[in-house]
């Protein structure tokens, strides 16, 4: 389970407030890249807490807000939509996403402790954690905002396009959304430099696609 121990390492380094990032969303076929960055304060205990990915539904959501209902805890999350994803590549649009989540901490972290790898030209200094959201407290909270945000943004937007199950699958190339893009085609929503949706026949992103 995650916990405290390489922000406890970075304290003793000298660092004393200390920003998780995590980023949920790079591989669906469609929606934004959501990234959220977490400062926890020492005295912030949840063992439930862990990578979102092993959560349920309800345990993320419960999470959530008892992370962000926390006074003491200081966060922000932002996203990057598909139009931009398309334009300078998932990876470019998540670090962005990551870069901007940072800039809107209401507190400046000293450094950020990121999943993953190494990201190329953000702004303040980092260390990266790969398989952070399972080791890291800070990381893990961040996993959890940034997946929960994202999913309630699916959410809405399968009111606008309910032909493609957004709620149920968020985005990702199951079966049935494979077969929901076959019938109607791609939507306003729908990341135009993946595979398969890149293979289909694409209306202009202008708003001129039918909304429900």
């Amino acid at each position: 389970m995650p916990d405290f121990a390489y922000e406890d390492d970075l304290a003793v380094r000298g660092f004393v407030r200390i920003a998780g990032v995590d980023e949920a969303g790079r591989g669906p076929l469609a929606g934004p890249v959501a990234a959220a960055a977490v400062i926890l304060p020492r005295s912030f205990c949840c063992p439930f807490i862990n990578d979102s990915k092993k959560l349920t539904k309800k345990r993320r959501e419960l999470l959530y807000e008892e992370i962000t209902g926390n006074p003491a805890v200081v966060w922000a999350v932002e996203m990057v939509g598909p139009e931009e994803i398309d334009e300078i590549n998932i990876l470019r649009a998540t670090h962005r996403a990551m870069g901007l989540a940072l800039e809107a901490l209401s507190e400046k972290p000293d450094i950020a402790l990121i999943d993953g790898l190494p990201v190329k030209g953000l702004s303040m200094q980092h260390e990266s954690l790969v398989k952070g959201d399972g080791l890291s407290l800070s990381i893990a909270a961040a996993s959890v905002i940034a997946k929960v945000t994202r999913d309630r943004f699916m959410a809405r937007i399968d009111q606008e396009f309910p032909e493609y199950g957004f709620a149920k699958h968020q985005g990702y190339g199951t079966r049935a959304h494979l077969e929901a893009l076959t019938a109607h085609g791609p939507c306003r929503h729908h990341r135009r430099s993946f595979q398969p949706v890149s293979k289909l026949s694409l209306p202009p992103r202008d708003g001129s696609e039918r909304s429900a």
